[in-house]
Protein backbone atom coordinates (compact mmCIF):
# COMPACT_ATOMS: atom_id res chain seq x y z
CA UNK A 1 0.00 0.00 0.00
CA UNK A 2 1.11 3.03 -0.84
CA UNK A 3 0.50 5.97 1.92
CA UNK A 4 0.33 9.55 0.90
CA UNK A 5 1.09 11.46 4.12
CA UNK A 6 -1.56 14.05 4.91
CA UNK A 7 -0.29 17.00 7.52
CA UNK A 8 -2.27 19.51 5.63
CA UNK A 9 0.43 20.45 2.91
CA UNK A 10 0.26 19.05 -0.75
CA UNK A 11 -2.23 18.08 -3.52
CA UNK A 12 -3.15 14.22 -1.74
CA UNK A 13 -6.34 13.93 -4.54
CA UNK A 14 -3.79 14.70 -7.29
CA UNK A 15 -1.90 11.49 -6.50
CA UNK A 16 -4.92 9.37 -5.44
CA UNK A 17 -6.60 9.97 -8.87
CA UNK A 18 -3.14 9.73 -10.74
CA UNK A 19 -2.58 6.02 -8.74
CA UNK A 20 -6.18 5.45 -9.57
CA UNK A 21 -5.94 5.28 -13.26
CA UNK A 22 -3.20 3.14 -12.81
CA UNK A 23 -4.37 0.47 -10.88
CA UNK A 24 -2.06 0.45 -7.71
CA UNK A 25 -3.41 1.07 -4.60
CA UNK A 26 -2.74 4.00 -2.15
CA UNK A 27 -4.56 5.51 0.62
CA UNK A 28 -4.09 9.16 2.76
CA UNK A 29 -2.80 8.07 5.91
CA UNK A 30 -3.22 11.62 8.12
CA UNK A 31 -2.27 9.42 11.27
CA UNK A 32 0.23 7.24 12.90
CA UNK A 33 -1.88 3.98 12.81
CA UNK A 34 -2.58 4.65 8.88
CA UNK A 35 0.85 4.77 8.32
CA UNK A 36 1.48 1.23 9.75
CA UNK A 37 0.43 -0.92 6.61
CA UNK A 38 2.43 1.07 4.05
CA UNK A 39 5.41 -0.87 1.44
CA UNK A 40 5.87 3.29 -0.43
CA UNK A 41 5.52 6.26 1.22
CA UNK A 42 5.06 9.84 -0.28
CA UNK A 43 5.93 13.06 1.07
CA UNK A 44 4.42 16.06 -0.67
CA UNK A 45 4.66 19.80 0.20
CA UNK A 46 4.32 23.37 -1.19
CA UNK A 47 4.88 26.91 -0.11
CA UNK A 48 7.45 27.86 2.65
CA UNK A 49 9.38 25.33 4.13
CA UNK A 50 9.47 26.18 7.61
CA UNK A 51 5.22 26.43 7.24
CA UNK A 52 5.99 22.46 5.62
CA UNK A 53 8.09 21.62 8.64
CA UNK A 54 6.27 22.89 11.56
CA UNK A 55 3.14 20.98 9.92
CA UNK A 56 4.86 17.98 9.74
CA UNK A 57 6.38 18.33 13.19
CA UNK A 58 2.78 19.33 14.63
CA UNK A 59 1.04 16.53 12.95
CA UNK A 60 1.79 13.59 14.93
CA UNK A 61 3.07 11.82 12.07
CA UNK A 62 7.14 12.36 11.95
CA UNK A 63 7.99 9.68 14.84
CA UNK A 64 6.56 6.97 13.00
CA UNK A 65 7.59 8.36 9.50
CA UNK A 66 11.09 8.67 10.67
CA UNK A 67 10.26 4.54 12.33
CA UNK A 68 9.65 3.61 8.90
CA UNK A 69 12.23 4.94 7.08
CA UNK A 70 15.00 5.11 9.10
CA UNK A 71 14.59 1.51 10.72
CA UNK A 72 12.22 -0.58 8.51
CA UNK A 73 13.94 1.16 5.10
CA UNK A 74 10.35 1.81 3.44
CA UNK A 75 10.66 4.01 0.47
CA UNK A 76 10.02 7.25 0.24
CA UNK A 77 9.78 9.88 -1.89
CA UNK A 78 9.43 13.79 -1.19
CA UNK A 79 7.98 15.90 -3.88
CA UNK A 80 9.05 19.41 -4.51
CA UNK A 81 8.94 21.05 -0.48
CA UNK A 82 8.71 17.39 0.51
CA UNK A 83 12.19 16.87 -1.39
CA UNK A 84 13.82 20.15 0.17
CA UNK A 85 12.08 18.61 3.53
CA UNK A 86 14.58 15.66 3.12
CA UNK A 87 17.89 18.31 3.27
CA UNK A 88 19.49 19.33 6.48
CA UNK A 89 17.65 23.02 6.54
CA UNK A 90 17.00 25.87 4.00
CA UNK A 91 18.14 28.93 3.47
CA UNK A 92 14.17 29.88 3.16
CA UNK A 93 13.44 29.09 6.97
CA UNK A 94 15.58 28.38 10.25
CA UNK A 95 13.84 25.06 11.15
CA UNK A 96 16.10 22.12 10.54
CA UNK A 97 14.88 19.54 8.25
CA UNK A 98 14.85 15.84 8.26
CA UNK A 99 18.07 15.43 7.44
CA UNK A 100 18.08 11.93 5.57
CA UNK A 101 20.16 13.00 2.19
CA UNK A 102 22.87 15.47 3.20
CA UNK A 103 22.62 19.09 2.02
CA UNK A 104 20.92 22.35 2.01
CA UNK A 105 18.24 23.98 0.58
CA UNK A 106 19.24 27.15 -1.82
CA UNK A 107 17.68 30.37 -3.10
CA UNK A 108 17.97 30.54 -7.04
CA UNK A 109 17.36 34.52 -6.74
CA UNK A 110 20.10 34.82 -5.25
CA UNK A 111 22.32 32.83 -7.52
CA UNK A 112 23.70 35.26 -10.00
CA UNK A 113 23.58 32.93 -12.82
CA UNK A 114 19.93 33.20 -11.88
CA UNK A 115 19.23 36.80 -11.00
CA UNK A 116 18.44 37.93 -14.17
CA UNK A 117 15.46 35.19 -14.99
CA UNK A 118 12.08 34.93 -14.20
CA UNK A 119 11.37 34.04 -10.79
CA UNK A 120 10.02 31.72 -9.51
CA UNK A 121 10.97 29.07 -11.99
CA UNK A 122 7.97 28.03 -13.37
CA UNK A 123 6.69 25.47 -16.36
CA UNK A 124 8.57 22.51 -18.26
CA UNK A 125 11.81 21.51 -18.59
CA UNK A 126 14.26 19.17 -19.31
CA UNK A 127 15.42 16.17 -16.69
CA UNK A 128 18.83 15.01 -17.39
CA UNK A 129 18.69 11.71 -15.99
CA UNK A 130 20.77 9.10 -15.11
CA UNK A 131 20.39 5.78 -16.14
CA UNK A 132 21.71 3.97 -13.12
CA UNK A 133 18.43 5.53 -11.36
CA UNK A 134 15.58 3.17 -10.37
CA UNK A 135 13.18 5.75 -10.49
CA UNK A 136 14.29 6.14 -14.10
CA UNK A 137 14.76 2.36 -14.81
CA UNK A 138 11.86 2.40 -17.40
CA UNK A 139 9.73 4.14 -19.71
CA UNK A 140 11.83 7.07 -20.18
CA UNK A 141 12.75 8.71 -23.63
CA UNK A 142 16.13 10.58 -23.38
CA UNK A 143 14.84 13.82 -23.12
CA UNK A 144 11.96 13.59 -20.04
CA UNK A 145 9.52 17.35 -19.86
CA UNK A 146 8.56 17.89 -16.13
CA UNK A 147 6.66 20.53 -14.56
CA UNK A 148 8.24 22.69 -12.25
CA UNK A 149 7.13 25.63 -9.73
CA UNK A 150 9.84 26.26 -7.16
CA UNK A 151 12.12 29.26 -6.37
CA UNK A 152 14.55 27.37 -4.33
CA UNK A 153 16.66 23.85 -4.88
CA UNK A 154 18.46 21.08 -3.02
CA UNK A 155 21.94 21.31 -3.45
CA UNK A 156 23.30 17.67 -2.52
CA UNK A 157 26.36 17.56 -0.35
CA UNK A 158 27.39 14.18 -2.40
CA UNK A 159 26.49 14.62 -6.21
CA UNK A 160 26.70 10.69 -6.39
CA UNK A 161 23.10 10.83 -5.24
CA UNK A 162 22.05 13.17 -7.80
CA UNK A 163 19.25 10.85 -10.11
CA UNK A 164 18.35 13.73 -12.18
CA UNK A 165 19.56 17.48 -13.14
CA UNK A 166 17.91 20.47 -14.91
CA UNK A 167 18.64 23.78 -16.01
CA UNK A 168 17.61 27.28 -15.33
CA UNK A 169 20.59 29.63 -15.65
CA UNK A 170 22.38 26.72 -13.75
CA UNK A 171 22.87 23.19 -13.19
CA UNK A 172 20.78 22.26 -10.27
CA UNK A 173 19.90 18.58 -8.52
CA UNK A 174 16.31 18.11 -9.68
CA UNK A 175 16.04 14.70 -8.31
CA UNK A 176 18.08 12.77 -5.54
CA UNK A 177 18.15 9.11 -4.18
CA UNK A 178 20.11 8.01 -1.60
CA UNK A 179 19.00 3.97 -0.73
CA UNK A 180 15.25 3.91 -0.50
CA UNK A 181 14.82 7.64 -0.01
CA UNK A 182 14.12 9.89 -2.82
CA UNK A 183 13.30 13.23 -3.96
CA UNK A 184 11.84 15.06 -6.42
CA UNK A 185 11.56 19.10 -7.38
CA UNK A 186 9.62 18.94 -10.16
CA UNK A 187 5.64 18.02 -9.55
CA UNK A 188 5.46 14.63 -11.26
CA UNK A 189 1.08 14.90 -10.74
CA UNK A 190 1.21 17.55 -13.06
CA UNK A 191 3.97 16.27 -15.84
CA UNK A 192 1.34 13.97 -17.60
CA UNK A 193 2.96 10.37 -18.72
CA UNK A 194 6.43 11.37 -17.95
CA UNK A 195 5.69 12.14 -14.06
CA UNK A 196 2.60 8.81 -14.00
CA UNK A 197 5.94 6.54 -15.39
CA UNK A 198 8.08 7.96 -12.79
CA UNK A 199 5.75 6.78 -9.57
CA UNK A 200 5.01 3.77 -11.28
CA UNK A 201 8.33 2.87 -11.51
CA UNK A 202 8.90 3.79 -7.87
CA UNK A 203 5.67 1.91 -6.52
CA UNK A 204 7.51 -1.30 -8.18
CA UNK A 205 11.01 -0.62 -7.44
CA UNK A 206 11.36 1.77 -4.51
Amino acid sequence: MIRIIDYGVGNIQAFLTLFKRQGIAAARASTPEELQDATRLILPGVGHFDHAMQRLNDSGLRSELERLVKQESVPIIGICVGMQMLSDGSDEGGLPGLGWIPGRVRSLSENSLVSNLPMPHMGWNTLRTKPSSRLFKSGFDDDPQFYFLHSFYFDADDKNSVAASAFYGLDFDAVVSSGHIHGIQCHPEKSHHWGAQLLKNFAEFG
